[in-house]
């Protein structure tokens, strides 16, 4: 894994004291940090800087949080860029939002500089782990998954998938026919002892099904349970 020191994280927050207080903890733990306190000025960061990854405020000035996050979702250039949201907000409405338009991961306020720090070297583990425990490449019909490239494609078509969709789909693919529990999926794919709602996978899955049409049918809901992808015939 590379070193942290490679990494370059920008943070985007109003609040002067929380600001500062993700700062140096990160830079504790010998990343690299970039500041902004506005909407428009994190996106101007993003171009800039050009950051491993986004720890985004729910709410700033001039656009908020689910502004910033779905216009970087919306561009090719940062639709796989990591995004961790922090929200002041608990009402589950406001982290699913963030969720359904593409943030990989929520943080509710107040919170533990140590819990945000462990989720994102958790992303970043997931993002650089080596596929050395298990076929290097997956295929489900005209759906082909490289892990060593960590890119997804349907008829030769690349798909942009975020973090966590894409460890979603390759958990499926490596257990396919298998019922795979909410709680499962979220410790095999967030990869830590996850505190959040399990409908942190539900709205994952959907946005994997509308980005991938295919597997619309595939990725089979399992009542009270959790999900499964379909066995494809031999012959398909």
């Amino acid at each position: 894994m590379a070193s942290p020191l490679t990494k370059k994280i920008l943070i985007v927050e109003d609040e002067h004291d929380i600001l500062q207080l993700v700062k140096l903890y990160l830079e504790k733990e010998g990343f690299r940090t970039v500041l902004a306190k506005t909407g428009m000025e994190g996106l101007r960061q993003v171009k800039q800087e050009k950051p491993d990854l986004i720890v985004l405020d729910l709410m700033l000035p001039e656009i908020d949080g689910i502004e910033v996050c779905t216009r970087l979702r919306s561009a090719p250039e940062t639709a796989r860029l990591p995004i961790i949201m922090l929200t002041a907000k608990a009402e589950e409405s406001d982290t699913i939002i963030g969720l359904e338009l593409g943030a990989d991961d929520y943080v509710i306020k107040p919170f533990s500089p140590k819990t945000l720090v462990a989720r994102i070297k958790a992303l970043f583990r997931r993002l650089e782990r080596k596929p050395d425990d298990g076929p290097a490449l997956y295929r489900y019909g005209n759906l082909i998954m490289d892990l060593a490239r960590h890119e997804v494609t349907v008829n030769k078509i690349e798909a942009l998938l975020t973090a966590k969709e894409f460890g979603l789909l390759e958990h499926l693919l490596r257990n396919p026919g298998r019922v795979l529990t909410r709680e499962v999926l979220l410790n095999s794919v967030w990869g830590y002892d996850y505190y959040g709602t399990t409908r942190t996978v539900d709205v994952h899955i959907r946005r994997l099904k509308q980005k991938l049409p295919l597997l619309s049918d595939a990725i089979m809901s399992v009542k009270s349970l959790g999900y499964k992808l379909k066995e494809l015939d031999r012959s398909t």
